[in-house]
């Protein structure tokens, strides 16, 4: 395929189509996730638009599409009081986009590669929880002037679940109502054997529930208006009158607050997840794509960090690359580009045209949608499948889920990647060397055999088995396949070369190198 990572007007009408379909799947959830991350809602669409344009039009990847995720939503919503007031939290974002692109230039592209799938996978599952848990007071009624709180233990008391049974208590019979209807309607569009047909195929189920949405309310306006949603229960993006008007829409960083640590904290974190979430998103596009191209991780990190300067300098949320619309895009037949830029623009047309249509949505729509992004991200069956892998897998994954939940995304990342870490090392104590434990004759030779990297880590075991070999054996270490021996293993070996006659061992050393530390030597 010729520009295989540009442009290419050959498929300009496959584009096309992929890009209305998109930016249909796209619109509600940059609305929803503004509405989780507890930041103004045109700040999703802003953040919307420069994924669509400016990060799609200098990435490499030929089908990936960036825009705010869920992924950060308690990140932007924990800073946001954190830092005590959106401006300030739009100077992080434009730190984080500085610090993305210095990564990039830093060839750390590869950064990906150091976490260890069972906390990304945790890390993917909380949030998922979080979404579901925060997003049923909205469903139940609650309205955008009242905030959930991402921390399960709320500063005026109080938890998530009382925050659940306290919305029980308010429930709204009108949002309760569009909101299990939009469930539904999404459960549906999930169905295999709805996919068959063109319509279910094309059309995103989200666009059907903000119609359906906009619908009911409306007939609840004149049919029974105890039912409808109106005010803050309801979409609320400025509408201009004139250009001057659409400009003034967007807010500006605080400049003055960078003598602020806190802004650095969450301009680092911000950075490093950011950066994290879109480079296992194209990972996971390039493997959807018909035409297997790679993106170019590097060039990946330059791109996204010039979309979260940009966004932070003009009122957005941060942004990544988004697996949800990403994927949207291969199924819909996107081939270049050119079909996240068309979303992009599209997205920028419908607040430029029809606000005052989007202003219709009641809020009870975006929470069903969350709570199913929430469900996808969080499935009964990723729980199962890694209890399945064991559990070096397994306990990770569940301890990073849980320490998310009762602290916040960087701690339960960190917790989780200490838990890694141990099964690491244990694996790497373990594995440091062959020697099968079965008995031994008193005529046979026993062999151990180093692995290639023999660190540190490894003298503990190497000590132990060592201490164990029978009185009276024959016994070979060898080093042929090691690169590398660390000098605290080979001090190690050298001693119990120096105290083999004690147990009357016949030791042979097979390219084991010298070792001149000792004392006396």
């Amino acid at each position: 395929m010729k520009n295989a990572n540009g442009f290419n007007f050959k498929y300009f009408t496959n584009d096309l189509s992929a890009g209305l379909v998109v930016f249909l799947v796209a619109l509600p959830l940059c609305l929803g996730i503004a509405l989780a991350s507890g930041a103004p809602l045109f700040s999703g669409i802003i953040a919307g638009i420069v994924g669509g344009t400016i990060v799609a039009f200098t990435s490499k990847s030929a089908l990936s599409v960036s825009g705010p995720a869920a992924g950060l939503t308690v990140i932007v919503l924990n800073a946001i009081t954190q830092l005590g007031s959106y401006e300030v939290f739009l100077l992080a974002v434009v730190l984080a986009g500085l610090i993305q692109i210095v990564l990039g230039y830093l060839k750390a592209g590869i950064i990906g590669y150091y976490f260890p799938s069972s906390v990304i996978k945790g890390m993917l599952a909380a949030i998922g929880i979080i979404l579901i848990l925060k997003q049923i007071p909205y469903a139940l009624g609650y309205d955008g002037s009242q905030s959930v709180g991402f921390n399960f233990f709320q500063a005026e008391g109080g938890n998530t679940f009382s925050k659940i049974l306290n919305a029980i208590n308010i429930i709204h019979s009108g949002a309760l109502a569009i909101a299990c209807l939009s469930l539904f309607i999404l459960i549906l569009w999930e169905l295999p054997s709805l996919k068959k047909y063109i319509f279910f195929k094309l059309v995103p189920g989200a666009l059907i529930v903000v119609i359906l949405g906009i619908i009911i309310n409306e007939w609840f306006k004149v049919n029974d208006p105890t039912l409808y949603l109106s005010g803050n229960k309801l979409v609320r993006l400025p509408v201009a009158n004139s250009a001057s008007e659409f400009i003034g829409q967007f807010t500006l960083p605080d400049f003055s607050a960078l003598g602020n640590i806190k802004v650095y904290v969450v301009a680092f974190t911000i950075a490093i997840i950011a950066s994290l979430e879109s480079l296992l998103s194209v990972e996971a596009v390039d493997k959807l794509d018909p035409y297997k191209r790679n993106t170019p991780t590097n060039r990946e990190l330059k791109a996204q960090g010039l979309g979260n300067l940009i966004s932070g300098l003009i009122g957005g949320l941060p942004l990544t690359a988004v697996i949800v619309r990403s994927s949207a895009n291969v199924n819909a037949g996107g081939k270049t580009k050119l079909s996240a830029i068309i979303h992009g623009l599209l997205l920028l047309f419908s607040v430029i045209g029809f606000a005052t249509f989007l202003n219709k949505i009641p809020l009870a729509c975006l929470a069903a949608l969350l709570l199913m992004v929430g469900y996808k991200l969080a499935k009964v069956s990723l729980f199962r499948s890694m209890f399945k892998l064991g559990w070096e897998q397994f306990l990770p994954f569940i301890i990073t889920v849980i320490a998310i939940q009762f602290s916040d995304l960087l701690k339960g990342i960190g917790i989780g990647m200490l838990v890694s870490m141990f099964f690491i090392l244990r694996n790497n104590y373990k594995r440091a060397y062959f020697f099968h434990k079965e008995r031994h004759n008193a005529d046979e030779t026993i062999i151990i055999e180093l692995a290639e990297e023999v660190t540190f880590l490894n003298k503990g075991s190497i000590a132990l088995t060592l201490s164990h070999l029978p009185d009276n054996s024959s016994v070979i270490i060898d080093g042929s396949k090691s690169h590398t021996i660390d000098i605290d293993v080979l001090e190690i070996i050298h001693n119990f070369k120096n105290t083999v006659e004690l147990k009357n061992i016949q030791l042979e050393l097979k390219n084991i190198p010298e070792f001149k530390g000792l004392l006396g030597h």
